[in-house]
């Protein structure tokens, strides 16, 4: 019996998400948010720019932690141009890295427009083939090759272009709406009669400005899916991006184990647990210093909330007249505790007594006086990287992994 295609998620928080104008993330942050994702089941974190000078003690310590076993079975895949010359620098910078992203513009309107005469449709796939057969020798173990501006580009260009990646020898292809122009309807259309004719699995990586990012995710991973190949949803936490933003994470999830037409059809990777998404969202939200919208499917606060007598009425009686799912099976229904009385906190300017006090109600002991100095000393420059105050699970990492967070700190101009 034929293997059925399954579609996966790769998270694109570290990479798009930061990409988001006004926002930003702490090395730090960026870590939790890899070892949250990896928790959730989450197949890849698309965790940074490998050619970023600023990225590269990060980039290093994050697949450290990977050969320790802390941040597997993710896979942490870096974001470069599709040319040599990124390939070369990138191995140089971060030579254990094991998964990339190729990326290059395909549309006319880019080629004619971005490019402006230094390259021409046939140096485009050129280009390209050479730099994913470059990857490949250098030791690359998973290549995917981005068509940025797929939802404008000429079909029957595309396809050559994927077939050109193919043969050169990546794993799968990404098809990205760069502009959120696609509807549900093309974006399926162009998906299947692209992977059928190339016969690769395809990457769907959509934007939301015209308001349909997830719709068109969900319709395009089925088109892969239909024409008999995986796919990979492109998501970012809280559904920030660029612009108008990203397919959110937790929506896509939902969409996919739920949706009429969806649901029981189309196999979502079984490793994902939505148990996790209310923590990472509100993290996400944390680090970022940006509110979830009250009515943020699944995870916003008013996504369970009734207050019409009809309504609250109706769940009351049964929660699936006015459910869809259940908010235990997203995590949520504990209580949020705010302390209001004494409360010693850990920061730049703390001393070891208050220190030891706030790790030992998160149950952290330490062997010596040394050890919790040099704890003490690594939360102090934690809390100048991140400029807010630091969160449990941070803490605890930083007790942990104190070598790997000696190099996340570091910045090497």
């Amino acid at each position: 019996m034929k293997k059925r295609p399954k579609i996966y998620i790769i998270d694109v928080t570290n990479r798009d998400g930061v990409q988001t104008s006004r926002i930003c993330l702490s090395k730090l942050q960026k870590t939790m948010i890899n070892l949250y994702l990896n928790e959730m089941g989450v197949f890849q974190s698309e965790f940074g720019f490998p050619l970023t000078r600023h990225e590269t003690n990060y980039l290093n310590a994050n697949l450290e932690l990977a050969k320790k076993g802390a941040l597997s079975p993710i896979r942490l895949g870096g974001w470069i141009r599709a040319t040599p010359g990124d390939v070369e620098t990138t191995f140089r910078l971060v030579p254990k890295i094991k998964h990339l992203n190729l990326s290059i513009s395909t549309s006319e309107q880019m080629i004619r427009h971005k490019f402006k005469g230094k390259l021409d449709h046939k140096s485009v796939i050129e280009g390209m083939a050479d730099a994913v057969l470059r990857a490949r020798k250098l030791g690359a173990r998973t290549i995917g090759v981005n068509a940025e501006d797929a939802s404008r580009t000429d079909m029957n260009y595309l396809i050559n272009f994927a077939t050109r990646a193919k043969q050169a020898g990546c794993d799968r292809i990404r098809y990205c709406d760069t502009l959120g122009c696609d509807s549900p309807f093309t974006i399926y259309e162009r998906v299947k009669t692209l992977a059928k004719s190339v016969g690769l699995p395809v990457e769907i990586h959509c934007h939301n400005d015209l308001g349909m990012v997830v719709a068109n995710s969900v319709a395009g991973a089925k088109a892969a899916n239909d024409a008999g190949c995986n796919a990979y949803i492109n998501t970012c936490i809280n559904g920030m991006g660029e612009r108008a933003g990203n397919a959110d994470l937790v929506a896509v999830i939902l969409a996919l184990k739920y949706s009429a037409g969806m649901k029981g059809k189309y196999i979502l990777d079984e490793r994902i647990n939505l148990k996790c998404v209310w923590k990472i969202a509100k993290y996400a939200s944390y680090a970022f210093g940006v509110p979830i919208p009250i009515n943020q499917p699944g995870v916003g606060a008013n996504a369970f909330a009734h207050e019409s007598g009809i309504h609250a009425d109706g769940a009351l009686k049964d929660r699936r007249n006015y459910e869809l799912y259940d908010f235990e099976d997203l995590g949520r229904g504990e209580p949020d505790i705010v302390e209001t009385g004494r409360k010693i906190t850990a920061g730049e300017y703390s001393g070891i007594k208050g220190f030891r006090n706030v790790f030992e109600k998160i149950e952290i002991k330490f062997k010596d006086e040394s050890e919790a100095t040099r704890i003490l000393d690594l939360v102090r420059y934690a809390n100048v990287h991140n400029q807010k105050p630091l969160v449990d699970d941070e803490l605890k990492f930083i007790a942990r992994y104190p070598d790997i967070c000696e190099k996340i700190f570091t910045m090497n101009p």
